[in-house]
């Protein structure tokens, strides 16, 4: 394999695996949105 596709191959997968990294590590690390509980607005009694 000749060195430019040597290098071409590394910093391909080098920006791809830094996007995967980054993206979730979002994932990780973002809080969860407050859903509305759904079953209190089915309740007959209020409570």
């Amino acid at each position: 394999m000749k060195t430019e596709a040597l290098f071409m191959l590394l910093g391909a997968q080098g920006i791809v695996i830094s996007f995967m990294c980054y993206f979730f590590y979002l994932v990780l690390t973002t809080p969860p949105k407050p859903e509305p509980d759904s079953y209190s607005e089915n309740d007959d009694i209020e409570r």
